[in-house]
């Protein structure tokens, strides 16, 4: 089946259901024209992921791995995977990242609660599309483990690193400070090419998209830092009153 995901049709060829009606959100109208990439699983990759994967079914382990030769692919068509949180607001895109446990679920929840408007793009996996003007992030059907997410896409405006703290504080990153961390984040494919293509892209989105590192706790006072430097506006003004 073609599917219209992250500006391209893609083709994906599945054997368990599973994937078809995960990604059905995304099915393409036009299931004759042609597709810019295919994503397919050969035996051996799919024994490998259920060798670390057992616990989950087939379909599941299939998905997974289907997603991984998608992302391998698309660095030569200007797209990347980013291991992210986008929330949209105000039509502005803004990513959070950080290592497992660091908050980025609890963090972009306390965004909707304070502010109660921001919808979230893609809770885990977006993928990110270089063009001349910036980057956009885009929704895909792979979420994370709270599924949140949707079917849109916004120009990515800002990043955001959390780390947890005592005391909320936040602080543009250098494009250097910027670039090691957002390294963890990003999965290098397997041909030159491709790897060539995503760090080139790495290198132009912490150059063209302003970046912060914001040390937290789990508060209204740790929104406001990261949504008014993200943002540029006044928490205050914006704030649900509810």
């Amino acid at each position: 089946m073609i599917y219209e995901i992250a500006g391209l049709r893609v083709k994906i060829e599945n054997k368990y259901d599973f994937t078809t009606k995960f990604c059905k959100e995304y099915l393409s109208e036009d299931q004759i024209s042609a597709v810019d990439v295919t994503a397919s699983v050969s035996k051996e990759e799919f024994e490998a992921e259920k060798a670390i994967s057992d616990e989950f079914s087939d379909g599941y382990i299939e998905n997974i791995c289907l997603y991984r030769s998608l992302c391998k692919q698309i660095p030569i068509q200007n797209r990347m995977l980013l291991h992210c949180a986008v929330l949209q607001f105000n039509g502005n895109g803004y990513a959070f990242l950080g290592r497992s446990g660091t908050g980025k679920s609890t963090h972009t929840r306390l965004w909707k609660q304070y502010l109660g408007t921001p919808q979230m793009i893609n809770g885990d996996k977006p993928i990110l599309q270089y063009t001349e003007n910036g980057f956009i992030a885009h929704g895909t059907p792979w979420k994370g483990k709270e599924a949140w997410g949707m079917r849109a896409s916004a120009p990515l405006c800002g990043l955001c690193f959390l780390e947890q703290a005592k005391v909320n504080s936040i602080r543009k990153l250098s494009p250097a400070e910027a670039a090691s961390r957002l390294f963890t984040q990003i999965l290098l494919p397997e041909s030159e090419e491709n790897v060539v293509s995503t760090l080139d892209m790495a290198d132009k989105l912490v150059t063209m998209t302003p970046c912060y590192v914001l040390q937290c706790d789990i508060s209204k006072d740790a929104v406001k830092a990261s949504f008014e430097a993200l943002t540029g506006l006044v928490f205050e003004q914006f704030e649900n009153k509810n």
